[in-house]
This record gives structure tokens, C-alpha cells and sequence, in this order.
């Protein structure tokens, strides 16, 4: 029997043109079609949310594989019994290299050097630094770990990480529970967001939140952009009292006329964290061997499976 899957770039269609497998190139943002019947998905998340549904409307579909780490999106598209894997593995040291960058550029004050440097300024400009600062870090899932493993070189003060439930982590440090955070938050110079999307974290990061952080402390988010309340984050923003350094937002793409592109103190990068050449080869690997599995029969290490 052969495995029919929907791939969306032709380096799948060239890697996965084996016998038991007919890899069909389908978009879930470009195609203007949906897409014909097929027993596998492989997909990016779709830019545009509309586009999601499109997932539900796959005759014979048995199985979902996601080129990224975050699933949510797809849950309320997957039709009954349809199992799901995601890019587990593949993006976290991507994503974990990109909140470095962001805190990195926030609080070296890039942007501001960057514009003397087009304005031909030569000023020098005393920052902040991860040396010395205090960092709340919440999410200790993969991502939060490896953001945990790049901090600790840069010397900050203190590194306190929350999770849902308090644990001690399997590299050895303390995960305490979201509960007992409102005790650091007032004390931290960076907070850093590295958490799903779920209804416990939805706008987590609210005004009561950002009031409670201190005054020219910086907000780093590469978890999703829901679990802030953009609207509370924007207010505090344009009083010049917080930082932010964004890859994610609430709406996302973020309307071009939205007034949190021009706001004070704020570095947006384009939900782009895994965008890197080696978290395409790792992600397109992991694919290939999912969908190999998957033609043979094998189990495969399933990140949720759907009544």
C-alpha cells in the first residue's frame, strides 16, 4: 500500500520519491485548491489563520506532522482519530539563539546605535547588561531550557525560571510554580515569555502584570503572542516605563497601521525565532523519518493522539 502525503517544499518530493511513498506538493498558504485526498500532512503553520481550516477538509487524512514546535493552532482542525507529531527537537536551539539576540539588542540599545550609524552619529551610549541583571524565566519546556543554558555564560545575578508546577529540572535547577512568581517579578530586569498557548496562559501578561514589573525593565517574548495583552503591553510602552523585544504578537501578522510598530523601547522581529538554515535542515530530517515511519508501519514518537 502506498503512503500519500502532502509535502510542502520539493526538497520533500525528491527525498520521499521512494517505493510505499507518493509525495504530492501542496501549500497550506499558496495553493489556491485545497488539498486532494491523502493519508499525511506535512505543514508550516499557516500565515494567514483563515487558512487552518483547511486541514479539516483532507479526505482520508490519518495523520498531521508539523514543521514547528508550537501545535495549538491545529487541534480544533484535526478530524477524529487524525494523530498528530510536531518538530520536537528541531527548533528549540533556533529559537533559544533568537531570545538571546533580542534581550542582547534590547538592552545594548542596538536600534537607537543603529539609527546614529545611519545618521552618521558618533555618540557613545552607556546600556544595561545580562551581567549583573535578575531574569525571570517562564517556561521550562525545550525552548526554556535551552534559554536557561545560554543565559548562565552571560553571569546575571539571579536566574529564577516558573513553570505550571514547581520540580527540580533535570539539569539541576529549580522550576517554581507560576503562583510564587508575583515574589520576583517587582525585583526583575528582564522577563523573558517562552511558554505555549493555552487557556491557564492566555494573556498571562496582563496589565496587573506589566504594573508589577519595574520601571525600565524589558519584556522578552518568543513563546506566543496571546499570552500577552498587547493593548496593556502598548500603554506601558508609550508612558516609556517598560522594554519589549517581540518575535510574536497578538494579532499576528501584525496589521501594518497597528500603533505597536512605531511604540518606544520596542524591537518586533516577525514571528521568525526558527528561521535559520539549520533549523530547516534539522526540521526537513525529522519530516523525512516521520513520514518513513509512517510508510512502514513503525510507531512514532506522537506528541498527541485524538480520540
Amino acid at each position: 500500500m502506498t503512503l500519500r502525503v502532502l509535502v510542502p517544499w520539493q526538497r520533500f518530493v525528491d527525498e520521499l520519491t521512494i517505493p510505499g511513498i507518493e509525495p504530492i506538493l501542496w501549500h497550506i498558504n499558496d495553493d489556491p485548491e485545497d488539498a486532494p485526498p491523502s493519508d499525511a500532512l506535512v505543514t508550516e503553520r499557516p500565515s494567514n489563520p483563515q487558512l487552518r481550516s483547511r486541514v479539516s477538509r483532507i479526505k482520508g487524512l490519518k495523520h498531521v506532522h508539523l514543521l514547528s514546535l508550537g501545535y495549538e493552532w491545529v487541534l480544533e482542525h484535526l478530524p477524529d482519530k487524525v494523530t498528530l507529531t510536531n518538530s520536537k527537537g528541531a527548533v528549540e536551539d533556533a529559537t533559544a539563539e533568537h531570545c538571546l539576540a533580542l534581550i542582547l539588542a534590547s538592552l545594548r540599545q542596538l536600534p537607537q546605535v543603529g539609527q546614529q550609524q545611519r545618521e552618521c552619529q558618533w555618540t557613545r551610549i552607556w546600556t544595561s547588561s545580562l551581567h549583573g541583571s535578575k531574569v525571570v524565566l517562564l517556561g521550562a519546556g525545550g525552548v526554556g531550557s535551552e534559554i536557561h543554558s545560554r543565559l548562565l555564560p552571560f553571569k546575571p545575578a539571579e536566574l529564577m525560571v516558573f513553570a505550571r508546577t514547581e520540580r527540580l529540572h533535570e539539569q539541576g535547577f529549580r522550576i517554581h510554580s507560576l503562583d510564587q512568581l508575583w515574589d520576583f517579578l517587582p525585583l526583575a530586569d528582564v522577563v523573558i515569555v517562552a511558554l505555549p498557548h493555552t487557556q491557564e496562559t492566555e494573556q498571562l501578561i496582563d496589565a496587573q502584570f506589566l504594573y508589577s514589573m519595574k520601571d525600565g525593565s524589558l519584556l522578552v517574548n518568543v513563546g506566543r503572542g496571546p499570552i500577552v495583552d498587547t493593548e496593556a503591553l502598548l500603554t506601558e510602552l508609550q508612558t516609556g516605563r517598560l522594554h519589549a523585544a517581540l518575535d510574536v504578537t497578538d494579532p499576528e501578522p501584525l496589521p501594518a497601521d497597528h500603533p505597536l510598530w512605531s511604540a518606544p523601547n520596542c524591537i518586533i522581529t516577525p514571528h521568525m525565532a526558527g528561521d535559520t538554515h539549520m533549523f530547516l535542515d534539522l526540521v526537513s530530517q525529522l519530516a523525512v523519518e516521520q513520514v518513513q515511519a509512517l510508510a512502514a508501519g513503525d510507531s512514532i514518537a506522537e506528541l498527541q493522539v485524538l480520540p
